[in-house]
């Protein structure tokens, strides 16, 4: 292979079901101004990947089609201007695409100081997850100290963060719904940043459960990734003043037919983000921000404190096609993390 060609992960026509991923070559990115180049140890895996790969996420225009967000490694090469870095600083970031490969090329203010008490993988599982959870719960949910949240899909990697750092800052009763008694006893064994109010959403009705805890308040903050389906019962689970942050739609994007008293009366505040399609200097705010407040804080899973990162498993990239059906399989209580070798 040619210094200008590397190793990634590519989809056979563009798109398709996981067969049609494989490991090929592209072209190595070069580094631009302002840019470091990186060379990736670790990478982690998102359902915004999978939805990239079956054709049906839009990418931010000019993006490359290699998929991956968020990855660990080693800073190789340094751009024009760029003083904040060099060569073998060991960092981890967030990218718009192209982290399933052996080098990316991003913005230097895209990356943070990989910290030392994390491994390389643990490393690769914070900055997608974490920044998302962070950005939709302190930046636009504004989670208040002594207040309660809900949030769903809570063993998902955003929803693991999510719980901690509604801990983090204070938050009173930490609702989560959940598929299985698996990843409620993950969720309770996760001590210090833990929910105390996991909830099955296969048996329990996660409203009903709000309502009775709370004496019929409700949450002030829903932290949802699910859409139509929950709906109703998000409305019903809400206090006044609520704010709900959606952050995907597993269930869909058409909503049904309902009632706009719930918001109108309750003076309910819903919105929606996705942290790929903002602007670099939204980005870059928000790295800094995290970095400035979280990024201290974080632990390897078997720290007795601290924000913890939990890994599921770690495949070798060679096994990712496994690794993409298992997420779609929502098998993981905690981040998939993929090597590269």
């Amino acid at each position: 292979m040619s210094s200008e060609k590397m190793r990634a992960v590519l989809v056979k026509g563009g798109k398709g079901p996981s067969e049609n991923l494989y490991i090929g070559e592209a072209e190595r990115p070069k580094v631009g101004d302002g840019q470091v180049l990186v060379k990736i140890i670790a990478f982690g895996l998102n359902r915004m990947d999978i939805l990239q790969r079956e054709g049906v996420y839009p990418v931010p225009p000019g993006t490359t089609p290699i998929l991956g967000v968020e990855f660990s490694g080693n800073v190789v090469e340094i751009g024009s201007g760029v003083e904040s870095w060099k060569v073998g600083d060991e960092v981890m970031g967030l990218a718009y695409g192209g982290a399933y490969a052996e080098f990316i090329a991003v913005p230097a203010s895209m990356v943070m100081p990989k910290p030392e008490n994390l491994s390389w993988v643990e490393a690769a599982g914070v900055p997608e997850n974490w920044l998302t959870a962070f950005q939709a719960l302190v930046l636009i949910a504004e989670l208040q100290k002594g207040q309660d949240i809900l949030i769903h899909a809570g063993a998902s990697g955003v929803g693991v963060a999510a719980n901690q750092l509604a801990r983090f800052y204070s938050a009173n009763r930490v609702f989560t719904t959940v598929s299985s008694i698996e990843k409620i006893n993950f969720l309770n064994s996760m001590g210090a940043g833990a929910p105390t109010h996991p909830i099955s959403y296969k048996t329990q009705d996660f409203a009903e459960e709000v309502k009775k805890v709370t004496n019929g308040k409700g949450v002030d903050v829903i932290i949802d990734f699910v859409g139509p389906d929950y709906w109703e019962k998000n409305l019903k689970s809400m206090a006044k003043d609520g704010r709900m942050v959606m952050l995907g739609g597993l269930s869909g994007t058409e909503l049904p037919a309902t009632s706009m008293s719930p918001i109108i009366y309750n003076r309910l505040r819903i919105q929606g983000t996705t942290l790929r399609s903002r602007s670099q200097e939204y980005q870059e705010n928000l790295v800094g921000h995290f970095a400035k407040e979280v990024l201290r804080h974080l632990r390897s899973q078997d720290s007795p404190d601290g924000l913890k990162v939990y890994i599921h498993d770690v495949k070798s990239w060679k096994e990712v096609r496994q690794a993409h059906d298992d997420m779609a399989a929502s098998k993981n209580a905690g981040k998939i993390i993929l090597t590269v070798d």
